[in-house]
């Protein structure tokens, strides 16, 4: 069966990675909307879920404590297709899903209802999801709340979005401090129209139904007025002289790519190991795009490494004369390997779509993502690879 693919997959997912998002540290700031969207429809799960090129990853989750799945396995992506919501009453019956273990198994879960998080350039970067293991009618109102908190996530991504560009950029927060309260007045406007759409609403409902959804509500806007905080401090102490930043490391780096994605390697029953040279574990990095070029390279690795294989990271950081500190990682696997040509459309962008040792579906954007980031932070991509022999994978970024 043909994978469903947006028009603009390539900017989508550019548009993705662009937010730079953690898929391991965000939960805390959603997990009240997603709370929300399970009570609005009155079902037993709710999932944020942003999917890139390989992977959909359940950013927040609500009655369900799943964290990823292949993305060929999901539901959501069909949801991004276009901008309308996307619904399976019956997720048994219908020939796309009936065999996932989501539904065959544990949970089995029998109702979808899906709304694209729909950036305002038009680039859907995943889905508001709500799931239940018996069939649901949801009411025009219904939708429409749901609607508002798919918008408010948007919202909230791109505060995060916003406030971790200025965290990376400290010196210049004065200047930008009139910025950061225009650019909070849209999430804080989501969560006034979520309030705004309950009291329109909320006439059919009970009382209780309506008091709880407004406590979460303000739970929602205090996390957000928390980032702000955050900033205001932030803005404080550099007036007194104090530098402040995210402390992000070596050893912090290699402990979210071990959290994010030693459970993919587990599945093919690959042997994924991450080091770091020894001495430089607290070397601190930025973290700006690491996570998604590291990420589609181990992603990629694993994709095309027959099970019980082998994949090695290596992290490192050097100084070179005239151009600083150089921070490298390498990326090394025993899979089926790379022809000549085809790693020379991958340094070009180009690289076409295949499938992976066991069928993994190919999306097509991964390593043509990777090269662009690098690309981005004036860095450089090597490729050594014989067929049937490996890959190696070596990404230099200037710090």
């Amino acid at each position: 069966m043909q994978q469903p693919i947006p028009k603009n997959e390539d900017d989508r997912v550019w548009a993705l990675a662009e937010y730079d998002i953690d898929y391991s540290d965000v939960s805390s700031l959603l997990k009240d909307l997603v709370e929300l969207a399970a009570k609005i429809a009155g079902t037993q799960i709710s999932l944020v879920n942003l999917i890139d090129t390989y992977t959909q990853w359940s950013v927040a989750n609500f009655g369900l404590p799943i964290e990823q799945m292949k993305r060929e396995d999901s539901v959501c992506q069909y949801t991004i297709l276009n901008n309308d919501e996307f619904e399976v009453k019956s997720l048994s019956s219908d020939d796309r899903f009936k065999d996932k273990f989501y539904v065959v198994d544990n949970p089995n879960l029998e109702y979808y209802f899906g709304i694209p998080l729909a950036t305002a350039d038009g680039h859907n970067l995943g889905a508001l999801c709500v799931m239940d293991t018996k069939s649901k009618e949801l009411s025009p109102e219904k939708v429409e709340l749901l609607k508002i908190v798919a918008k408010e996530v948007v919202n909230r991504l791109s505060t995060i979005k916003y406030i971790q560009s200025l965290k990376s950029k400290v010196s210049q927060i004065n200047e930008n401090s009139k910025k950061v309260a225009h650019d909070i007045r849209g999430p804080l406007s989501g969560i006034i129209g979520l309030a705004q759409m309950v009291t329109e609403h909320g006439q059919g409902q009970k009382l209780d139904d309506i008091l709880e959804i407004m406590k979460l509500i303000q739970r929602a806007g205090n996390s957000l007025l928390d980032l702000a905080t955050d900033i205001l401090n932030a803005e404080d102490l550099q007036a007194k002289g104090v530098i402040v930043a995210e402390e992000f490391t070596l050893l912090s780096f290699k402990e979210k790519l071990e959290r994010l994605y030693a459970p993919q390697a587990a599945n093919k029953q690959i042997e994924l190991l991450l080091k770091i040279k020894v001495g430089q574990e607290q070397k601190p990095i930025p973290k700006n795009k690491l996570l998604q070029i590291a990420g589609n390279l181990i992603t990629n690795a694993i994709k095309f490494t027959d099970n019980n294989g082998k994949i090695s990271v290596d992290l490192n950081i050097h100084s070179n004369p005239g151009t600083g500190q150089v921070l490298e990682f390498e990326v090394t696997d025993n899979g089926v390997g790379l022809a000549q040509n085809e790693i020379d459309d991958i340094l070009n962008g180009i690289k076409a779509s295949s499938n992976g040792t066991t069928g993994e579906k190919g999306y097509g954007f991964g390593l043509s993502l990777v090269k662009r980031l690098i690309d981005e932070l004036n860095g450089s991509l090597t490729i050594e690879s014989e067929l049937g022999k490996g890959t190696h994978f070596k990404v230099s970024l200037p710090q």
